[in-house]
């Protein structure tokens, strides 16, 4: 399994294989493929994509404002193409998801209906080391509601000296909090450390105490295997241009159970492309709310972001996420099994087994050099002061091949130059 003949043999069997060929990969000086494994940060463009954005470029040309009616995928309704393939993506009903905005303005969107404190109930849970723009966005929910962040915020934390949250430890901060929970807000996969929280778990244990449950799914959409709708969870957002291959700041995705749709007692921001599609021409006064989650959208979405998006769910659709899971499972197996055997002390694999593709990896011998001769080999993956690597073998695009070649680099590198005095 070490070998560079033992990965391609594994390439042979990949049933998803074809997929790679969806997607333009950055060329090194000579015209070969870069190796790639920043899946977490940026998705690599698929091919389609500029095809479908210039599709309807040359549609406003051609059309104007007719665009809207007479492209060949009419603009007013373009969002929906998107639907069925997000309620896929995400394990949800068609009604329950809609594409809008960017992450963090979703999350704003929808702790405005579901971060409703009381006085004795105002408190939100979130992880310690959790993504800047969530412990920004929390915080001002709480003084918007005019409570201090540093009271109404707990941040979940592990154990002195661990990375790891561990599960007994979250359930039992969530009992400890009890009737002054308000909201759970977690980040599904933690950024840093790769790590995966139970969803339907966490669900069922918040809602024992009275508390709404959200997940920011920015590095769970298009990577794990989700079922927000069985698992009862109350909304979610997620970004797209991650795992989702959308482009640099494309389009976002909201998911709000049906438990929470069509009701007139939950709170929510509004604008007009919200109101029912038979009346929204009419310009009516009053606000009449769809029956659907698109009873949260604003404005009218961006038509080339859509366009971009549109391309690389057809490639879901046809890959799976449960068969693009099984798959990641083996990719990222395969890639753990081999920096513990070939980097062995040298590194410490900090993503525990509950994960999707990311592996977080401590680098303990000089990490600044190892990330010098990466990027001089034309790897390309991410750095996090002082001593993470985090690398991910998608499964949409990423090779058994690949992994080897990379694990290799970081051996090679490892190996020449000694640890530096500090």
């Amino acid at each position: 399994m070490g070998t560079l003949e033992g990965a391609r043999k594994l390439d042979q069997q990949d049933l998803l294989r074809e997929f790679r060929n969806e997607f333009n990969f950055p060329k090194t000086a000579n015209g070969e493929n870069q190796l790639y494994f920043a899946g977490h940060s940026l998705g690599l463009m698929p091919k389609n994509a500029k095809e479908y954005v210039n599709e309807e470029l040359e549609a406003w040309a051609e059309l104007g404002v007719e665009g809207h009616f007479h492209a060949k995928h009419p603009w007013l309704p373009y969002h929906e193409n998107i639907t069925g393939s997000f309620a896929r993506l995400v394990g949800a009903k068609e009604t329950e998801v809609v594409a809008m905005n960017t992450l963090t303005v979703n999350l704003h969107l929808l702790m405005v209906s579901f971060y409703r404190p009381t006085a004795k109930k105002f408190k939100i849970l979130i992880e310690n080391n959790t993504f800047p723009s969530d412990k920004y966005a929390v915080d001002s929910q709480a003084r918007f509601h005019g409570y201090n962040p540093k009271e109404a915020v707990v941040e979940l934390k592990p154990r002195p000296g661990e990375m790891i949250v561990r599960e007994e430890d979250l359930f039992e901060q969530i009992d400890k909090l009890g009737d002054s929970l308000a909201l759970v807000l977690l980040g599904n996969c933690n950024y840093l450390s790769g790590q995966c929280f139970p969803f339907e778990k966490i669900t069922e244990k918040a809602h024992s105490h009275g508390a709404t449950v959200g997940f920011n799914l920015a590095h769970g959409a298009g990577n794990l295997h989700l079922k927000l709708h069985d698992w009862n969870v109350d909304f979610a957002v997620w970004c797209s241009y991650k795992y989702v291959n959308s482009g640099p700041g494309g389009l976002a995705g909201a998911f709000i159970h049906e438990n929470h749709l069509n009701k007139k007692t939950i709170p929510r921001f509004e604008g007009w492309w919200g109101t029912k599609k038979e009346s929204r021409f009419k310009m009516g006064p009053d606000f009449e709310a769809l029956p659907t989650a698109e009873a949260w959208q604003l404005s009218n979405p961006p038509i080339f972001q859509l366009a971009s998006l549109r391309a690389s769910m057809e490639i879901f659709d046809k890959a799976t996420m449960e068969k693009l899971s099984q798959k990641r499972n083996h990719l990222t197996s395969f890639m753990e099994w081999n920096l513990q055997t070939k980097l062995g002390s040298n590194i410490e694999v900090v993503t525990p087994p509950e994960r999707g593709a990311m592996l977080c990896v401590r680098v303990k011998k000089d990490p600044k050099h190892l990330l010098e001769v990466l990027k001089s080999r034309s790897v390309i993956l991410d750095f996090r002061y002082p001593d993470i690597l985090r690398m991910t073998p998608a499964p949409l695009y990423n090779s058994f091949e690949d992994v080897h070649r990379l694990i290799e680099i970081m051996k090679e590198a490892l190996e020449e130059k000694p640890t530096r005095a500090t």
